[in-house]
């Protein structure tokens, strides 16, 4: 079987779900550069008491960051069900895998970073301001502890770093297969690989943890690679 016929074999003759996908690519790359824009500006000191202080005087740009997180996790999600119905034929085991993953990715992130912490601490930010005696800003103080303890904590890095690097490194496997560009799969391959060396190498090396920045930026490129390609599937 030629390459033209396995792309023919293996893209689903719906193209509506492509054209839902190729825009969601586009737009979760949008909304990253956007949340990286937001977090040079407002990137929170070390501290919870600073960084109380810090998120109330920065309220718009966190919610924004906040809001626009939940969008393109919701984003992300629908590019890996395009690329479910682009991929099932060349394996669609594992692209089911990838969507399984990228799905708990979503759910945990949304149940609890940015649907929970980041929000709690957000309100506990502007009460802190709010408080009039030091005794009502300590309580509120002591509240976010618990919420940064949660935050910093190593499974943090795995639910928020580990999970969704899985997905992308399994659907990539499936994209070399020769509907998408051989580039645009290794740039996912090397971006998930990079995520996991990032969240497994930080507990032996601390150092190894800022790897995260250069995969998060490969990730993001593929994302916008990855909804242009969807969205030529669809026309």
């Amino acid at each position: 079987m030629n390459t033209q016929n396995m792309m023919d074999n293996a893209v689903d003759p719906d193209k509506w779900m492509y054209k839902v996908g190729g825009i969601s690519g586009i737009l979760v790359f949008i909304g990253y550069m956007i949340i990286l824009a937001l977090y040079i500006t407002a990137f929170p000191p070390s501290g919870t008491e600073a960084r109380l202080i810090f998120f109330a005087e920065h309220a718009t740009e966190w919610w924004s960051i906040i809001g626009l997180s939940v969008l393109t996790n919701f984003l992300r999600l629908l590019v890996f069900f395009s690329l479910f119905f682009a991929l099932k034929g060349i394996n669609r085991n594992a692209a089911l895998i990838a969507v399984a993953f990228e799905g708990l990715f979503v759910v945990l992130e949304c149940a609890t970073s940015y649907g929970a912490f980041f929000p709690a601490l957000m309100n506990l930010s502007g009460q802190y301001a709010a408080a009039t005696s030091d005794a009502q800003r300590a309580i509120y103080v002591a509240a976010a502890t618990y919420i940064d303890a949660a935050l910093e904590s190593g499974f943090g890095a795995v639910y928020v770093i580990l999970v969704p690097a899985i997905s992308t490194i399994v659907i990539s496997f499936v994209m070399l297969k020769g509907i998408f560009r051989k580039s645009t799969a290794y740039l996912g391959l090397v971006a998930g690989i990079l995520a996991v060396v990032s969240v497994v190498g930080s507990y032996f090396v601390s150092a190894m943890s800022n790897i995260v920045i250069i995969s998060s930026t490969l990730e993001m490129v593929w994302f916008l690679l990855v909804g242009y390609r969807l969205y030529r599937l669809a026309r």
